[in-house]
């Protein structure tokens, strides 16, 4: 079923319930003095987060930025060795709930989380949502015209052959999983569109991030990105409105290891409270706390469309990411 316009303030609240929330011992985390961070934001964006809480707390963050995709392989590793160096990862959904079935995390209900959308709560109380990212086309505003593409279908124009920026599908996992749910889109068919994407040779990236940069150079004046890098970045740069847009859940864990765990749950429970969602979403960051909206144009009408994307189990995963591999020719 396609959870449509779960952002309205009206739906909001009405799909919102209360948490047995866990008490957080800030006296014993400050005594662990730091917290290691494995995530999906780019630095710039997290000092948002990193720096007050830093600063809140006297508690350091040490902070390793990659895709999703690396921040598993990387969690996942150290994790079947023996060797932890994580107190929290965040990321996607998907990946993180491959990580949780190798029973990495703990079990952490934050109380600051208490009034998020009963919707994205895991029963279990295991991972934390807090933020959730609408993909769309990303396009430089110099080289591309207003009205030139309305639907995800006319990146298939032969006009964009050669102009067109992705991750790399059989390595990047959110792209694949994206690639995989255009069904939703009224007159799609995912491996037709794929493969005519394959045939539009387009330029590969590790990530959604560098795809802000690669677009903004004019290497290629469009990619398939996440929509809040508009407000993340200055530059000649605007989102294609689309009439639905696909969406992932980025979720929080503590790991069952960590080394700092109350300094981990306390970094945690910031970034879902108030001041830290605040903070996100005036980095263009669509996150759940009720009536907290990101600074981007558009984005109450972005939610209203939004569309949460499948989460494929790891043997899926690994099955598609085979199956992208072929379509688009990688090694």
């Amino acid at each position: 079923m396609e959870r449509r316009g779960a952002f309205l303030i009206s739906i909001f609240l009405a799909l919102t319930t209360p948490l047995h929330a866990q008490t957080v011992d800030i006296d014993a985390a400050k005594k662990e003095s730091k917290v290691v961070v494995y995530a999906a934001v780019p630095p710039q964006t997290m000092k948002v987060i990193n720096e007050p809480f830093e600063k809140k707390y006297g508690i350091r963050v040490e902070y390793w930025r990659a895709s999703t995709t690396g921040i598993l392989e990387r969690a996942l590793n150290e994790w079947r060795v023996g060797k932890p160096g994580f107190d929290v990862v965040e990321g996607n959904k998907g990946p993180q709930l491959i990580l949780k079935d190798e029973g990495v995390f703990d079990k952490f209900v934050p109380p600051s989380a208490a009034k998020f959308p009963r919707l994205f709560l895991e029963a279990d109380g295991i991972l934390t949502p807090w933020r959730f990212n609408p993909i769309s086309i990303m396009a430089n505003t110099e080289l591309v015209k207003k009205d030139e593409l309305k639907t995800i279908g006319d990146l298939l124009l032969p006009k964009w052959k050669g102009k067109i920026t992705i991750p790399d599908p059989s390595r990047h996992t959110t792209t694949a999983q994206f690639l995989a749910d255009l069904d939703a889109y009224d007159g799609i068919k995912w491996r037709e569109f794929a493969k005519g994407l394959a045939q539009q040779q387009p330029l590969f990236v590790e990530s959604f991030a560098p795809i802000v940069n690669t677009v903004m150079r004019g290497e290629a004046p469009l990619g398939i990105t996440y929509l809040k890098y508009v407000g993340q970045y200055k530059g000649p740069i605007d989102y294609v409105r689309l009439s639905k847009y696909l969406a992932d859940t980025n979720y929080l864990g503590v790991s069952k290891k960590a080394v700092n765990p109350n300094a981990g749950k306390l970094y945690i429970d910031y970034i879902c409270s108030p001041e830290g969602q605040k903070a996100m979403a005036a980095t263009g960051e669509f996150v759940l706390a009720p009536q907290i909206v990101p600074t981007i144009p558009g984005a109450a009408e972005v939610a209203q469309r939004t569309i949460f994307m499948k989460e494929p189990s790891a043997e899926e995963f690994k099955k598609l990411r085979d199956e992208m591999r072929q379509i688009f020719s990688l090694k």
